[in-house]
């Protein structure tokens, strides 16, 4: 038996829907995420939060060591890339619509679970690799 008909043999009304903003979700989470993780993560300086380095040089030193004990290289590379995203000249043309696109994208979603309780769907085009496969390859 197919997935379609058990799911409508155990008594689900199976619907057709559109989502038509998915499509952004990706490069939306890819705007939004890092800049707020560095904002939030900023406060992790070794002096109100977050560990501390025992013997810095000086000021920045007492940060850059006291961040490396605790942020691994992802978490590193989205800070860098949230950092870009939030002076002023980039807050406008990137952040602010891509909050813009995530009130859209939520908008579609709340329409679509005014007629359906629940979207079944594949979450990924592939399947995903095996445990350590890309551990190197952060894309």
């Amino acid at each position: 038996m197919m997935q379609q008909q058990k799911y409508e043999a155990a008594g689900a009304e199976l619907v057709a829907i559109s989502l038509p903003q998915t499509e952004y979700t990706v490069t939306t989470y890819y705007i939004i995420a890092p800049a707020e993780a560095s904002s939030n993560l900023s406060h992790f300086d070794g002096i109100r939060y977050g560990n501390r380095e025992e013997n810095p040089d000086n000021l920045n030193d007492l940060y850059r060591k006291s961040r490396a004990q605790v942020f691994g290289a992802e978490v590193k590379r989205r800070i860098i890339l949230g950092t870009y995203l939030r002076p002023s000249g980039y807050y406008d043309a990137y952040y602010t619509k891509a909050q813009k696109v995530r009130t859209l994208i939520r908008k579609d979603f709340t329409d679509v679970f005014e007629t359906v309780d629940a979207i079944l769907s594949p979450v990924a085009p592939t399947a995903a690799p095996k445990h350590g496969e890309n551990a190197d390859d952060p894309l």
